[in-house]
């Protein structure tokens, strides 16, 4: 009941100095709405990549060859290794194979879903009727859609037929098609281009039209942007006259996977035995899970950084309750040397004004908080995130607002309960 009047006798001062009180507490305002509105967009910003990163396969192992250390010495067995050759050029040795693959597939069979392949055909432009067309073209197999998603507007994605006939069928985009075809996907479909893939003209026949995703950037404004064209794996190996084996791979993992980075280093195991006798290249992975965690363990940091600067409005406010209570106090003494006639206790006196100065800096710290959601969803809105609200932050922002009015109103509170009832009786 004591703590339930104070609180009351609190409110009542408050709004018997509103002015006084709003000005006092603009310090704990701007900081906690500082605060807030930086975490949000932090959050926003940070659920956004996590999302992203999700869509463009979060759960993906990219497999790889990487040139090994030119310090780099391995001994097994008691055999000795050299060291590697970081100008090597890639051989077909050095390649993996289909044998290598077959096994990863059957040792790893209930984690992996697809294993999506693919290497560039280079560059090409086509033209039609007076119009031209830029395109990155790939050879890809039948899995290469599990792991690069894409949205099929017309006609089929690459299949198992095609990669075993090594047939001349390929895969453009709306962008395309809009460009040569006047945006017509279904009459795209079975069109025949020519394509001059390594200095010799090789005919395509349309059998998909996917739709063009924009990234957003400068050169994606323009209406000559180069987008992606995929053709059979196998028939791209055939023009180009590829060694055997690949030089990458993308695993595109089974949903039972619990830790894809663990998964990733057991990729790596399995195939160091390969590589052991290797002296220019290993095989290395990489994953969206550690590029998520590292892009937002930076994000973090840097929005700790900028609170923690931002906090400091929280010092400037803290001294602003402080002053301001040493004033109340003043004003308040005879006030004061009454209670403490009737009967008041020290404890009692200095529970009152410490409850005072929690209630200023409480109410401080609320307006703060819906000032911070505010601006901090006006922020996020602006750069093109939804707005993600800190739960975490705003239950530490109305804690932190207490431990500000304690420790900032402690002082004059203890000031209060040592005046002498008589002398402030006295007091003018």
């Amino acid at each position: 009941m004591l703590i339930w009047e104070n609180i009351k006798i609190a409110c009542k001062a408050l709004f018997s100095n509103k002015l006084r009180a709003l000005l006092t507490m603009l310090g704990i305002i701007i900081g906690i709405g500082s605060v807030i509105a930086i975490m949000t967009v932090s959050e926003s910003l940070t659920t956004s990549i996590s999302d992203s990163f999700q869509e463009m396969g979060a759960n993906n192992i990219t497999v790889g060859l990487s040139a090994k250390s030119e310090e780099e010495e391995v001994r097994v067995d008691g055999m000795r290794f050299g060291a590697g050759n970081r100008n090597a050029s890639i051989t077909e040795d050095d390649r993996i194979t289909d044998a290598m693959l077959q096994k990863m597939k059957k040792t790893f069979q209930n984690r992996i879903s697809a294993v999506a392949i693919s290497e560039s055909a280079g560059s090409v432009t086509v033209e039609k009727d007076g119009d031209s067309a830029s395109l990155n073209v790939s050879g890809v197999n039948k899995d290469y859609f599990r792991s690069d998603k894409v949205t099929l507007l017309a006609g089929r994605s690459i299949k198992k037929a095609d990669l075993e006939g090594n047939k001349h069928v390929i895969m453009v985009s709306d962008q395309m098609v809009e460009t040569l075809f006047d945006g017509d996907n279904e009459s795209a479909l079975w069109q025949k281009i020519s394509l001059n893939i390594d200095g010799n003209y090789q005919d395509f026949y349309i059998v998909g039209v996917y739709q063009y995703e924009s990234e957003g950037t400068v050169s994606d404004s323009s209406e000559d942007v180069t987008t992606n064209a995929y053709i059979p794996l196998t028939t791209a190996k055939e023009i180009m006259h590829s060694d055997d084996g690949y030089t990458q791979f993308t695993i595109v993992t089974d949903t039972s996977v619990s830790s894809v980075s663990d998964f990733a280093d057991q990729i790596e195991t399995f195939f160091t035995p390969y590589y052991m006798s290797n002296d220019n290249y290993e095989i290395a992975t990489s994953t969206m899970e550690s590029m998520t965690e590292s892009m937002s363990e930076m994000i973090r940091t840097v929005s700790l950084a900028i609170s923690l600067i931002a906090g400091i409005s929280l010092l400037v406010g803290g001294i602003g309750v402080m002053n301001i209570m040493l004033v109340s106090i003043t004003e308040r003494t005879r006030e004061i040397g009454t209670r403490k006639a009737l009967g008041a206790t020290n404890g009692s006196i200095r529970l009152q004004f410490i409850i005072e100065s929690m209630v200023l800096c409480v109410v401080g710290g609320c307006l703060g908080i819906a000032l911070g959601l505010i601006l901090g969803s006006v922020a996020a809105s602006v750069l093109g995130y939804s707005a993600t609200t800190p739960v975490a932050a705003i239950m530490i922002a109305v804690l932190f607002s207490m431990v500000v009015g304690v420790f900032f109103g402690y002082y004059p509170a203890n000031k209060a309960a040592r005046l002498d009832p008589i002398e402030a009786l006295r007091y003018e």
